[in-house]
């Protein structure tokens, strides 16, 4: 029975040992696994590291143009607000000018008849003149005959 004890002993030695050989390579292996993987990892740091520094680059270009955008945005606020002035002063002005011109209208109704009257009145004054041009060259002209028939006569 002891031989049996010693073979089993031996069984499980040469097993153990068996067992220690795969256990090492498969251990070889992970190791080489595992370098890959801390390989792969470190460039990954590298790019991450990159990133990061595009990130942060990107985002105060990005913060710098928003506030850009803040204070164009509050001098159009100040534009737009003069543009509304403007167009409250042209549609006071426009109000006014209407005012002026119904005013204006109104006059020109009441005083149509009169200026009718006024005209009316010219067109006689001015053939009135023309009447007293006619008769003062009439005149003169019969003054230079009797001046002409008085002179023959002498």
């Amino acid at each position: 029975m002891e031989i049996i004890l010693y073979l089993s002993i031996a069984l499980i030695a040469i097993a153990f040992f068996v067992l220690v050989i795969y256990l090492s390579a498969t251990l070889k292996s992970l190791k080489v696994t595992l370098n890959s993987v801390s390989d792969t990892i470190k460039g990954l740091e590298k790019q991450l590291e990159g990133v990061t520094t595009e990130t942060t680059i990107l985002l105060k270009k990005t913060n710098e143009l928003a506030d850009d955008i803040q204070q164009k945005s509050e001098q159009l606020n100040s534009v737009v607000d003069a543009v509304k002035e403007v167009g409250t002063s042209v549609r006071k002005f426009n109000g006014s000018l209407k005012h002026i011109t119904e005013s204006i209208d109104e006059q020109v109704k009441e005083s149509k008849e009169k200026v009718s009257q006024i005209i009316q009145w010219t067109n006689v004054f001015f053939e009135l003149k023309d009447k007293w041009k006619e008769r003062k060259q009439a005149a003169n002209e019969q003054t230079v005959y009797k001046e002409k028939q008085r002179v023959r006569s002498h």
